[in-house]
């Protein structure tokens, strides 16, 4: 096999069903249709699948176009092994509703913890209030 520098490497995995993990944590599942010098991807028949605990939901994207800067990794599924997961998939609906009380979960915990820290003369700054520059 002859090795190939950068995103041309992809080549051979176009028209095959891969896992893209994007920077803000999203997660999409798609046929790679096509890949550019920038690592720029089109996926075909893309769903955006979220996990909660032992459950998860696809939602129906379509075609999907990714900018390279947003990948955080790309692999290849194995269509034999997707069937074997010990995850329970459930409706759009309730994986919603699942994710959204397990984000107000974290909310309510890091408040807790940021009281705790000022009862005790700490204070972290966060991120979104500092000015940037």
């Amino acid at each position: 096999m002859n090795y190939m520098p950068g995103t041309a490497s992809l080549i051979e995995d176009i028209d095959k069903k891969h896992l893209v993990l994007l920077r803000d944590g999203r997660t999409l599942i798609g046929f790679l249709r096509s890949i550019d010098q920038f690592a720029n991807l089109v996926l075909h028949q893309t769903v955006e699948r979220i996990h909660v605990g032992k459950k998860y939901g696809d939602i129906p994207r379509g075609i999907f176009i990714v900018r390279g800067e947003n990948v955080v990794l790309l692999g290849e599924i194995d269509l034999e092994k997707e069937i074997d997961t010990p995850l329970q998939q459930v409706s759009i609906e309730e994986i919603l509703e699942e994710q959204r009380v397990e984000q107000q979960a974290k909310q309510e915990a890091e408040k807790l913890k940021l009281q705790a820290l000022k009862e005790r003369g700490l204070s972290i700054l966060r991120a979104d209030t500092l000015d940037e520059y």
